[in-house]
């Protein structure tokens, strides 16, 4: 079951849940908005890596409310930006109390995101966002190797692949998806809240993947954020997925669905 609930502390904001888990807040008019850190951090991440206002071509596997497709739009004016989300329910309800469809350059679609990665010509893409979710677990599928390897034949040169995670405490599912990015990638970054790698709590990560990232300037960048954001690459984020098996299509899993409610996780 999908609910819209209205934040009493901001007059238009709106929160998604769905079967009782978080998956977007939006605030209709304030795309810039970005409720839930981890998208904040994933814009510090989108924000050392593309210059300011520079347009970008943006694939977004999972779509939730588009709350950073929105984002993208407004502060990267002329973007093209299509949103693939399986929920052909949820994107109606979607389309029918946010106006996406007047968000400009941005084409929502229903369908399975890990086929939509096969139909895009190589090296179409600045960005690729996944962030698909069945309720509070990850779509596996869309985060093996194999699919990574889609995303990154997407890419072009100085593209991105933004990843993000939410998992129970020990991140075990978190550590085999940096293990698969870092499979396939030159260079990743690891972003989540400090005190949540080794805490007693859900965490969002995020892993941003690409040929290079300029990882010293997102470490700092992101140290400044608020909330700021722990960040790992080379050596810290090896010590981090260390013996975590890479996901394959042989050797699947969805993230954890033990997740407690209410927690952001998508869109």
């Amino acid at each position: 079951m999908a609910e819209l609930t209205r934040d009493p502390r901001r007059r238009n904001g709106w929160l998604l849940t769905v079967g009782g888990v978080a998956q977007s807040y939006v605030d209709t008019e304030d795309p810039l908005h970005l409720e839930f850190p981890y998208q904040r951090h994933t814009a510090v991440a989108l924000h050392c890596v593309a210059g300011p206002r520079v347009p970008l071509t943006a694939v977004h596997i999972g779509g939730g409310a588009c709350t950073f497709p929105r984002y993208l739009a407004a502060t990267r004016p002329g973007s093209a930006q299509v949103v693939v989300d399986a929920d052909g329910e949820l994107v109606d309800l979607v389309r029918a109390e946010f106006a996406v469809d007047e968000v400009p350059g941005l084409a929502l679609r229903v369908g399975d995101g890990r086929e939509y990665l096969h139909t895009r010509a190589t090296a179409s893409a600045d960005l690729v966002v996944l962030d698909a979710y069945e309720r509070s677990s990850c779509v596996g599928g869309t985060v093996t190797v194999e699919a990574t390897r889609q995303v990154a034949r997407l890419l072009r040169p100085r593209g991105v692949a933004l990843v993000n995670v939410i998992d129970v405490p020990g991140l075990s599912f978190a550590r085999r998806v940096a293990a698969t990015m870092t499979s396939v990638f030159d260079t990743v970054v690891l972003l989540v809240l400090p005190g949540l790698l080794a805490g007693d709590s859900n965490a969002n990560v995020v892993l941003v993947g690409a040929r290079t990232l300029p990882t010293e300037a997102i470490a700092r960048l992101a140290g400044l954020t608020l909330p700021a954001a722990t960040c790992l690459y080379g050596e810290s984020l090896a010590g981090f997925h260390a013996s975590a098996p890479p996901l394959t299509d042989d050797d699947p899993a969805d993230g954890p669905t033990s997740l407690r409610p209410r927690v952001g996780a998508c869109g």
